[in-house]
């Protein structure tokens, strides 16, 4: 495995990582606008104070998901930094 590989595998973890949380702050938004566009409440903590509740509550049900796949990569990551120092 070269660096190019190593590098594309860092991306690719950081996406699967970080793509979960986005997509449900994503979600929220589009909940929340729709909601001020029926009631025409248009408040700035109406956006942002749910939407990081909820990110907030996401991100720590999924801690457990997420340290399995960074210990995995690193564990993966050494094992290639044994390879190269050979």
């Amino acid at each position: 495995m070269d660096l190019i590989a190593i590098a594309e595998n860092t991306v690719k973890i950081v996406l699967i990582l970080g793509l979960p949380s986005l997509i449900v702050s994503m979600v929220i938004g589009l909940i929340i606008s729709i909601f001020q566009a029926v009631t025409q409440v248009s408040d700035a903590s109406l956006t942002f104070v749910p939407k990081m509740i909820v990110v907030s509550v996401f991100i720590l049900i999924t801690l457990p998901w997420v340290g399995d796949h960074i210990t995995t990569y690193t564990k993966d990551l050494w094992d290639i930094i044994l390879v190269f120092g050979e």
